[in-house]
């Protein structure tokens, strides 16, 4: 019995915390109802906020968040429902009280409920109804209000778990795609270095925030395939014979092999990177002479990075290219090895080329 008791004490003490930071708003041409109901409201915690200009009262209602709303009917300038449809475009959800003294006009109150209002409330006011009533929607208010904080909270937590998961599959990206790298002669920062050349040039060209982000994480993967060529040929020191060759441009093969039949975005374009990234824009590479914009797009991208960054890197079989020999050769193979636009484009970043190669050394 007294833990009952004090129970329903501390559920009152706690609503009337959670009523006294609430916010209430009364907008009435008469003073003396203003301060009626403004006091009736401090008997139970509510700081209510009045207005005697149904004018200015409007414009603080539309400016500011609160949570109940008390309005006269008939009112200079604006009645009470012009000013609730007003009310109801901006705040859907709050609980709004019409007082009235035209108690009994049953039509009034059929276009006030219309209008969105809530409540009524008949002049002269009693304290004890209208504590009742406005108690009632109050804790109706708070409710709503907690609900909305949990439902934010969900969200929020569902972002950052999406995040944390997002993270983990780039990390598990990043470590895979130097994985395949590791018994190449080329260093893990080619992959990186490729990766950042060709999400810049993707920008560039026009590409969408989030596939700038796939083919960031995709590129890595274009040389995928070469985990399956033999020792003999991936790690020799010099130029390959044309059998060799033959043998070496089966990685791209491999590359698909290994990506293809996959959910994840990145390894599905992954998989046309690895496929592609070798055909020339005049038809003239491999592994299907595909010419022009029959290349995807990301393999026209990665090609020009990996090659830049090949040029500008140096190997056990040859010394690294200044960065303004490497752009030569990019002019010189435009419209042939690759996309003239993107050439262009490489070229006129000069700066963020720069920013990348110094940073990934």
């Amino acid at each position: 019995m007294h833990k009952i008791f004090f129970q329903d004490i501390i559920k009152v003490l706690h609503l009337k915390m959670e009523i006294e930071e609430l916010k209430a708003v009364y907008i009435d041409d008469e003073p003396i109802n203003l301060m009626l109901v403004q006091a009736y409201g401090l008997e139970f915690g509510l700081n209510i906020k009045t207005f005697e200009s149904p004018v200015e009262g409007l414009d603080y209602i539309l400016e500011n968040d609160i949570d109940i709303l008390y309005t006269d009917y008939m009112m200079p300038d604006i009645d009470g429902i012009e000013l609730i449809k007003r009310f109801r475009k901006v705040h859907e959800e709050v609980p709004v009280v019409v007082i009235t003294a035209a108690g009994d006009d049953q039509e009034l109150k059929l276009n006030a409920l219309k209008a969105g209002a809530t409540d009524f409330l008949t002049k002269p006011i009693e304290i004890a109804e209208f504590k009742a009533r406005s108690l009632n929607l109050l804790k109706l208010r708070v409710a709503q209000l907690k609900l909305k904080d949990k439902a934010l909270l969900l969200e929020g937590e569902v972002r950052e778990a999406t995040k944390e998961i997002q993270n983990r599959e780039h990390e598990t990206l990043m470590v895979l795609g130097r994985a395949a790298e590791y018994k190449d002669a080329e260093t893990a920062n080619h992959t990186v270095r490729v990766a950042h050349y060709s999400k810049m040039l993707a920008k560039k060209y026009g590409l969408d925030e989030k596939m700038q982000e796939i083919i960031f994480y995709a590129a890595p993967y274009h040389d995928i395939g070469k985990v399956g060529i033999p020792d003999f040929v991936l790690l020799k020191e010099g130029r390959l014979t044309e059998e060799e060759f033959t043998i070496m441009k089966k990685h791209v093969y491999i590359g698909s092999e290994i990506l293809k039949n996959t959910k994840s975005a990145y390894l599905i374009e992954g998989e046309k990177i690895a496929l592609n990234h070798h055909e020339k824009f005049d038809g003239s590479g491999y592994p299907e002479g595909l010419v022009g914009e029959d290349i995807p797009i990301s393999a026209r991208i990665v090609s020009i990075a990996d090659v830049f960054d090949a040029l500008t890197s140096t190997r056990p079989y040859k010394k690294s290219w200044s960065i303004q020999d490497a752009i030569l050769l990019l002019m010189n193979e435009k419209s042939k090895h690759f996309d003239p636009k993107l050439v262009d484009l490489f070229i006129g970043s000069m700066d963020e080329i720069k920013e990348i190669y110094d940073t990934f050394q």
